[in-house]
């Protein structure tokens, strides 16, 4: 299949410090299977898949997205995506700048709508010196770490509490660093020994959050001490292994809350939190809501 040709997007090199990036909208979504409209857009999207699979043709290039990877859309460059599973695939969608240099206020301020195109309008990327642009090789396998946030930029962008517009800025810078290091880390030459089965053991836990993890039965495994696989691993994972495996389970909790009718103490025991009140607790502490109220508010929106 063949699209239009688009253009790769305008790139402006500039110091961290310039990055001012700002979103337009943050949602989660349910598909079912086939193609969506061709199009492009105004702005940059991230599309993560976290359930199912996905295809997105780009450039003449036919991406295969499955759940875990993102694809970075750029402006200006038409795409096409399609739902490859049944009976239907779920994502994350953040639309953003890089400056704060455009108002969006409808999605019609997004998509490109071909009888009148302002060329004028099109985002520019930011690029850091020593840095690929994120738009040159646009499938990432994102962390945990990078996931969860941008399930809290969701949270925030849809809430609206007074403040969020920072919050979300924030929380998007962060997003766009550890994209940025993801792909300076696959590049590296200076990869440990241990990292492939530590990324192994990480898919491990991701898979089977509720398992008894621990960072002695962690380092036992990769035949480490403790403080070398801690080490070791937050180098990788970008964190620790006690918040990393606390992220994969809230991740898991938040999942379940939303796509499940299980009762909320089912939802903790599948979770890794047997204990309910522990549960509801740490919950509370990283979410700002218990689970019920989230599970509440998700249907809602």
């Amino acid at each position: 299949m063949s699209l239009q040709q688009g253009v790769y997007p305008l790139q402006r090199t500039v110091t961290y410090k310039d990055w001012s990036p700002n979103v337009h909208y943050a949602q989660f979504q349910s598909l079912p299977p086939g193609k969506l409209a061709k199009r492009r857009l105004y702005d940059f999207e991230l599309l993560y898949v976290s359930q199912g699979e996905a295809a997105t043709y780009m450039n003449d290039k036919h991406h295969i997205l499955k759940a875990g990877q993102l694809i970075l859309l750029p402006a200006g460059v038409y795409h096409q995506n399609e739902v490859v599973s049944s009976p239907e695939a779920c994502f994350i969608g953040i639309h953003f700048d890089f400056f704060n240099e455009l108002t969006i206020q409808t999605e019609a301020d997004m998509v490109v709508n071909e009888e009148t195109v302002l060329h004028h309008k099109f985002a520019v990327e930011a690029c850091a010196e020593g840095m690929t642009p994120l738009s040159i090789n646009p499938v990432y396998t994102p962390s945990p770490a990078t996931v969860q946030l941008m399930e809290q930029l969701v949270h925030e962008f849809t809430m609206r509490l007074p403040g969020y517009e920072l919050v979300c800025k924030a929380l998007m810078l962060q997003i766009l660093t550890h994209l940025l290091r993801s792909s300076w880390r696959s590049s590296s030459r200076h990869d440990s020994v241990h990292g492939e089965k530590l990324l192994e053991l990480m898919k491990r836990i991701e898979a089977a959050p509720s398992d008894p993890w621990t960072n002695s039965g962690i380092a036992k495994q990769l035949n480490l001490s403790v403080d070398h696989m801690a080490k070791l691993f937050k180098q990788i994972a970008g964190m620790p292994p006690n918040e990393y495996i606390q992220s994969i389970r809230l991740s898991e909790a938040r999942k379940l809350l939303r796509e499940t009718d299980h009762s909320i103490e089912t939802v903790g025991v599948q979770s890794g939190y047997p204990d309910i009140h522990y549960f509801s607790r740490m919950f509370r502490k990283y979410e700002g809501i218990s689970p019920r109220e989230y599970r509440k508010l998700s249907r809602m929106l």
